[in-house]
């Protein structure tokens, strides 16, 4: 049972942040985006939304997928009920 909750705390920490929130209601309403694509859109840095994307991805809310160069992403079926559960919240 603690391992379930130390699992459910990752995933609580990983979109505990407003702009992982947002980078999740980008990628919900613009999937398929690149850290760049990200850091554009949200205007800012791009080692800022490299960090929030990599700790989505360590939570399991986040996809990714090679294209070439880039690295596209897009949201897990987990982080589609998460923002439905924060839409709830507010």
């Amino acid at each position: 049972m603690a391992a379930t909750y130390r699992q459910l705390e990752r995933i609580v920490k990983g979109f505990a942040n407003h702009r992982r929130l947002q980078i999740l209601d980008l990628l919900k309403r613009e999937p398929e985006l690149s850290v760049e694509d990200i850091s554009q859109r949200l205007k800012i840095g791009y080692e800022n939304a490299s960090d929030h994307v990599r700790k989505l991805a360590i939570a399991g809310l986040v996809f990714k997928r090679n294209q070439g160069s880039a690295v596209r992403h897009k949201l897990t079926p987990r982080a589609e009920s998460i923002l439905v559960f924060c839409k709830r919240l507010q």
